[in-house]
C-alpha cells in the first residue's frame, strides 16, 4: 500500500482523486437526473406501468458487474477496470439519448449499469489504497459528499435540461464528464501492485444474477401482467429458489467465490453490509416517487421537482462530511444508530404526505431524511472495508456496493408493486361501488400517467383530475409508510456493528503483520 501511495503522489495524487470523484459524480448524477426527468420521459414515451424498469435495469446490470469487477480489480489492478467502466457508461449514455420507447431506454440503461458497476466500488477502493487511515475518513466523507452534490446538481440540471432542451440531453451530458475523467486517469494514474492470479467464479456470478433477475421479474409481473398463481409467476419464483440454493452451494465449494461467506464472520463487515441493503431499499423510494408526487399531485414542473429535492441533498452532503470526520472520534455503531434513527423519522414524516401538504413542510421532511441517509455514504464505506488487506479490499468493497445495489433493486421492484397496488385500491375507493363518476367519465379507463403531462391534464375535467390526484397522493404516501420497515431494519442492523472504530496507521500495520 505504501508503494501505491508513493507512486500515486509522484503521478499527481490530486489529479487522480479529481478523476475518481468526477467518475463517481458522473455515475451518481445520472440517477438523480433520471429521477427528476422520469415523469417527462413517461409522458413522452408512455409505459407508466413499466417506468420502474428504467431504474431497475440500471441497478440490475450494476448488480451483476459489481462483484465481478471487484474481484478482477484485486487480480489485475484497479486502473484498467475503472477505465472500462467509464467507456461503458459513456456508450450507454449515448444510446439512452436515442431511445424511442421505455423498453429501449431500459435496455440502454442496463449498458450504463455495467459501467456503473465498475466505477463506484473501484473508485472507493483506489482511494482506500492510496490514503493512510487517518485521512480515509475525510476522503470517504468527500466521496459521500460527491454523491450528495450529484443529488443537488442532478435534479436542477435535469429539470433545466428537460424543460428547456430535451430529456435526451440528461444522458448526453455524461459524455464530456466521462472524457475528462478518462483523460485524467490515463495521464496521471500509474498503479504499482502485487497481482495474484485467481480463478474467477463465473458460475457463482451467473447463478446469483439469474436468481436476482428471476425474483425481480416475478415481483414486477405478478399481480399485474400475470396473476400471482399463474404458471409464469410460479415458475419464476421456483427458478429464483433453485438458483439461490445452487448459488449458496457453489460459493461454498468455489476456490475464489464471487461473494466470500467467510467475510461475513467479521461482525463489523456483516453489520455494514446488512445496513447498506436496507438503506438502499428504503431510500430509493424517495428519489423515485417524490418527483412523481410533485408533478402529478401538486402540478409542478421538472424544475419544481429538482428544487424540492435540494434540501434532501444538502442534508445528505452535510451528514456525509460529518460522518467522515466523526469516524476518527466515535465508534461506527454510535454514528450509524443516530443516522438510522433520523432516517426512520424522515421516512415516517414523508408517509404523512397529503395533496395539501405545504411545500415548506415537504422540504423539511426531505432534509431530515437526507441527513439521516448521508452518514451511510461515508461511514459504511470505511467500516465495511477496513478489516481487510489490499488483496481483499476490492472484493469486500464490491460486496458492500453489490448488496446496496441489491437493496435498491429489490426496493424499486417491491415498492413499485406496492405503489401500483395502493393506487388501484385508492382509485377503487374514490370511485365507490355503483356510484356515479365525476364528469360522467369512466375513471377506470384513465391512465394515471395523464397527471405527468400538462397537455394531457388540460383535457381532463377538474373533478376527475382531483379524484386521480387524491388516489396518486394516497399511493405515494402509503409507499413511504411501507418503506419505514427497511429503515427500521437498518437501525437493527447497525446495532450489531460492535464497538469498532476507524484504525490508525499503527493499528493497520499491526493488523497487516499478523
Amino acid at each position: 500500500m505504501a508503494e501505491i501511495a508513493a507512486n500515486s503522489k509522484k503521478a499527481g495524487t490530486g489529479w487522480i482523486v479529481a478523476a475518481l470523484l468526477l467518475g463517481i459524480f458522473m455515475a451518481s448524477i445520472d440517477n438523480t437526473i433520471v429521477a427528476t426527468a422520469i415523469a417527462t420521459i413517461v409522458g413522452d414515451l408512455g409505459g407508466f406501468d413499466q417506468f420502474v424498469w428504467v431504474t431497475s435495469a440500471y441497478l440490475v446490470a450494476s448488480l451483476a458487474g459489481t462483484p465481478i469487477f471487484g474481484k478482477l480489480s484485486d487480480m489485475y489492478g484497479r486502473r484498467r477496470f475503472f477505465i472500462f467502466g467509464l467507456i461503458m457508461f459513456m456508450i450507454g449514455s449515448i444510446l439512452c439519448g436515442t431511445a424511442h420507447s421505455i423498453v429501449e431506454l431500459s435496455i440502454y440503461r442496463a449498458i450504463q449499469g455495467i459501467g456503473g458497476g465498475a466505477l463506484v466500488p473501484i473508485a472507493f477502493t483506489i482511494v482506500f489504497d492510496t490514503f493512510p487511515p487517518e485521512k480515509r475518513g475525510r476522503m470517504t466523507g468527500l466521496l459521500g459528499a460527491v454523491f450528495g452534490m450529484s443529488g443537488l446538481v442532478g435534479p436542477l440540471l435535469g429539470a433545466y435540461i428537460t424543460e428547456y432542451f430535451s430529456w435526451r440531453w440528461v444522458f448526453y451530458i455524461n459524455v464530456p464528464l466521462g472524457i475528462i475523467s478518462l483523460l485524467l486517469i490515463l495521464i496521471f494514474y500509474r498503479e504499482s501492485l502485487e497481482r495474484s492470479r485467481q480463478k474467477i467464479d463465473w458460475a457463482g456470478a451467473g447463478l446469483l444474477v439469474g436468481a436476482v433477475v428471476s425474483l425481480m421479474f416475478a415481483l414486477e409481473l405478478g399481480g399485474g401482467t400475470y396473476a400471482w398463481d399463474s404458471g409464469i409467476i410460479i415458475g419464476l419464483l421456483c427458478c429464483f429458489a433453485v438458483l439461490a440454493v445452487a448459488f449458496i452451494f457453489a460459493e461454498r465449494r468455489a476456490a475464489e467465490p464471487i461473494i466470500s461467506f467467510p467475510m461475513f464472520r467479521k461482525q463489523l463487515f456483516a453489520g455494514s453490509v446488512a445496513a447498506s441493503f436496507f438503506y438502499g431499499a428504503a431510500f430509493i423510494t424517495v428519489t423515485l416517487y417524490i418527483p412523481i408526487y410533485v408533478q402529478g399531485v401538486t402540478g409542478g414542473t421538472a424544475v419544481n421537482s429538482g428544487l424540492t429535492l435540494m434540501p434532501m441533498t444538502i442534508g445528505s452532503v452535510i451528514a456525509a462530511m460529518m460522518g467522515g470526520i466523526l469516524v476518527n472520534k466515535m465508534t461506527f455503531r454510535r454514528i450509524m444508530i443516530f443516522s438510522a434513527v433520523v432516517f426512520t423519522v424522515g421516512m415516517f414524516l414523508l408517509s404523512r404526505l397529503t395533496s395539501d401538504t405545504p411545500t415548506w413542510l415537504l422540504v423539511t421532511d426531505l432534509a431530515i431524511t437526507g441527513f439521516g441517509i448521508g452518514f451511510s455514504f461515508s461511514v459504511l464505506g470505511i467500516s465495511g472495508i477496513q478489516e481487510f488487506d489490499f488483496r481483499q479490499r476490492g472484493a469486500a468493497n464490491s460486496t458492500l456496493s453489490f448488496v446496496r445495489s441489491l437493496g435498491m433493486s429489490v426496493g424499486v421492484t417491491i415498492f413499485g408493486l406496492v405503489q401500483r397496488s395502493l393506487l388501484t385500491g385508492e382509485m377503487e375507493g374514490q370511485l365507490g361501488s355503483g356510484q356515479a363518476q365525476p364528469g360522467g367519465m369512466d375513471l377506470s379507463a384513465i391512465d394515471p400517467r395523464a397527471l405527468l403531462s400538462e397537455e394531457m391534464q388540460s383535457h381532463i375535467p377538474a373533478a376527475v383530475l382531483e379524484v386521480i390526484r387524491q388516489a396518486l397522493t394516497g399511493s405515494v404516501a402509503g409507499t413511504f409508510g411501507w418503506a419505514i420497515i427497511p429503515a427500521v431494519c437498518a437501525l437493527i442492523a447497525v446495532s450489531f456493528m460492535g464497538n469498532a472504530r476507524a484504525v490508525s496507521s499503527r493499528g493497520e500495520q499491526n493488523t497487516a503483520g499478523r
